[in-house]
């Protein structure tokens, strides 16, 4: 993006920052409850401080900088064939709530080690804040058949040669397997807040997020995310 376009898109963020679903808990890696059957170190049983903001997708106008940008002829197409993906396996997030989305965060936010609910998503950087907020992750940890927890503990006990670490530049397009790459966002410093875009795409047409996971990300669900409950195309842990 231009840095004009990149302007406009800060200046759409800053409009709508304040419907931003701000939540605080203790989660783990999978957004999972806790459960004492597990042993002690489980990574299921690893529970960090979470801080963080979503703007839900509900709240950006069909003709808003983001979803022009979404909705722009070919841009389906180029991710697909970046990412190496099959037609047949690559499908727009059907959650009305979580296909565009903007993650604000400020000093003190924290998002912990986790994996994501859709497949893959394509993150559109906007603006930094003045320090910190690099994007770190360990690429591929897991897969559709295996939760790999040994190296999964790796990272939280940081111990990993997996992680990466990178730091992205606003009107960086960065294209993410979340599903499977275990990632955070490093601590942020400074008053200004970070502004990341998300667009979002799975592997099965009319795939939505978990009620639960829903519930903890934007604060509501909608009929739609009690309809489909249950019906992803995986046996990972959310």
């Amino acid at each position: 993006m231009t840095p004009t376009g990149v302007g406009c898109a800060v200046a759409e963020a800053d409009a709508v920052s304040d419907k931003g679903h701000r939540s605080y808990s203790r989660t783990n890696a999978y957004f999972t409850a806790d459960d004492p059957t597990l042993s002690p170190d489980d990574p299921r049983r690893r529970f960090f401080d979470r801080s963080n903001a979503f703007v839900a997708a509900d709240n950006f106008l069909s003709d808003g900088v983001l979803r022009t940008v979404f909705d722009s002829d070919g841009f389906d197409e180029f991710i697909r064939e970046c990412l190496s993906e099959p037609t047949d396996r690559f499908f727009r997030y059907a959650d009305p709530l979580a296909d565009v989305i903007v993650n604000a965060a400020a000093e003190g936010n924290g998002f912990p080690w986790h994996f994501d609910t859709n497949n893959f998503t394509v993150k559109l950087a906007l603006q930094n804040a003045d320090r910190g907020g690099a994007f770190e992750y360990a690429p591929m940890i897991r897969d559709s058949r295996n939760e790999n927890f040994d190296e999964v503990s790796k990272v939280l006990d940081g111990t990993s040669d997996k992680v990466v670490s990178l730091q992205l530049e606003p009107g960086d397009l960065q294209l993410f397997k979340g599903r499977y790459s275990l990632h955070r966002v490093a601590p942020l410093e400074g008053e200004t807040p970070r502004y990341v875009a998300i667009f979002s795409y799975v592997e099965r047409p009319g795939m939505v997020g978990s009620v639960e996971r829903t519930q903890q990300l934007y604060g509501k669900t909608l009929p739609i995310h009690h309809e489909r409950s249950g019906s992803r195309g995986d046996a990972l842990i959310d």
